[in-house]
């Protein structure tokens, strides 16, 4: 048992809670900024185009992480239920056998993407005037998506393990080596999209040696066995593992909802627009992933270890602390408007004023989605996955594309704006009125 393990069992949850919470946001605010530095770099190094063409190429970005994700959360979710419970050698071979299938998951679905990529650059969203940019972004990304897959999946071990801090440190490694490489690549090679991809791979690939420190620590379980093909086991792991691919899905969902919706309504400018505020959307969905990431190992563990309280008192925190968060984002969307679409370079009055009135509006939904992924969550890493696959149906699908669908007949684009807040808003009262009674009962 980790030493971080150990004071699980003992400290107050508050304290363990940020012990995981802080290291995790520090390092996804990290990452964040890096995604939007990447848009930075691509608006200002090639243009509006190109930065609309990665944003039409980001769903497949999606596609890999939601295979790491299916697999590294479910088994990690199990992996902290058995050190819960003192069963170390089935931890390892749970882990072991995580790792195996995310490889073999990466080499199928990576590569029927790879030979049918101009067929699914057009499904995205892609025109003529973007399908180069687009399909040289996402060539890319396909070839190395096992660095991607590999180094998700081993980041979630690795804070299941004890291990926030380091997953934090390879974060913060991996962001700072992908922003001097996006400089390089884009300003000084010249390779315009396919930089800045190349900079996404590389800097992942040193993120992920980063995390392979974690096998060399004193205390951690984390080690491969022998391992038998487990069919049970893999069946389990990815029922657990589903709503965050389906999560990660949503997200693709959401872009490829967002923008055939914009070149319907509104055409080129208003993809650039949407680029730009997806850019921000990154960086506040993964402050939110943070708090589900920093809950799932506490809760599991808890779980494992039949402390039912303290279970309790995680979701109370945790829906204090996504609350504050999202009031925070609001805020600084509703005041800074004008300086968050300037950053990225753009040059347009058109595409300055949609995006400007757009953030003011899409920034509400931040308000919701907090709580709505302590909840998902939750039902996650007591193993559990229906409720949760539930709530990741309603949300990043069902009411969200029904709302693309329905607002803009009535409100144009802002109605595309308000899609995202209003599917938010209708989940998470929801979630309030129906599950949250429940929950604290049974617990």
């Amino acid at each position: 048992m980790s030493s971080l393990h150990h004071k699980l069992a003992i400290q107050p949850v508050i304290k363990s809670f940020f012990q995981y919470f802080l290291p995790t946001l520090f390092g996804m605010m990290l990452m964040s900024v890096n995604i939007v530095i990447d848009g930075i770099f691509v608006g200002n190094g090639i243009g509006a185009v190109a930065l609309a063409s990665v944003n039409i190429a980001v769903p497949v970005f999606s596609i890999i992480i939601s295979i790491a994700l299916l697999i590294g959360v479910g088994g990690g979710t199990l992996y902290s239920i058995a050190i819960g419970e003192g069963k170390y050698d089935q931890a390892k071979s749970i882990f072991t056998s995580a790792i195996v299938f995310v490889t073999v998951m990466t080499a199928v679905v990576s590569g029927l993407s790879y030979f049918n990529m101009e067929a699914i650059a057009y499904l995205f969203g892609a025109n003529d005037e973007t399908m180069s940019y687009v399909l040289d972004y996402m060539g890319i990304l396909l070839l190395f998506s096992f660095i991607i897959t590999w180094e998700t999946a081993l980041s979630i071990f690795v804070r299941n393990d004890g291990g926030p801090r380091l997953a934090m440190m390879a974060l913060i490694v991996s962001a700072l080596f992908n922003v001097g490489l996006n400089y390089w690549m884009i300003f000084i090679l010249k390779m315009e999209v396919k930089g800045a991809a190349f900079a996404t791979v590389i800097a992942t690939a040193i993120g992920l040696i980063v995390l392979m420190m974690q096998f060399f620590r004193k205390g951690s379980c984390l080690r491969f066995v022998r391992m038998s093909w487990n069919r049970s086991l893999l069946a389990k792991i990815s029922v657990i593992g589903f709503p965050s691919f389906l999560s990660e899905v949503g997200v693709g969902v959401f872009v490829i909802g967002y923008n055939l919706a914009m070149s319907y309504y509104v055409g080129t400018n208003g993809l650039a627009a949407f680029s730009v505020i997806n850019y921000l959307h990154t960086f506040m969905f993964l402050a939110f992933i943070g708090i589900g990431s920093s809950v799932q190992p506490l809760i599991s563990y808890y779980y494992g270890a039949k402390k039912e309280q303290m279970i309790q008192e995680t979701i109370k925190v945790a829906e204090m602390t996504a609350v504050l968060l999202g009031l925070f984002f609001f805020i600084i969307g509703w005041l800074g408007a004008d300086y968050l679409v300037k950053v990225f370079g753009v040059s347009s009055d058109d595409i300055t004023r949609l995006a400007t009135s757009g953030i003011k509006l899409f920034f509400i939904g931040y308000l919701f989605m907090g709580i709505n992924f302590v909840y998902m969550t939750y039902y996650q890493a007591i193993g559990q996955a229906r409720p949760s696959i539930i709530i990741t149906i309603c949300r990043g699908f069902v009411i969200l594309i029904a709302m693309l669908f329905a607002l803009p007949y009535f409100f144009d684009v802002y109605g595309i704006w308000l899609a995202l807040p209003i599917t938010e808003a209708f989940v998470a009262i929801g979630l309030f009125v129906f599950v949250r009674p429940y929950i604290f009962r049974e617990v």
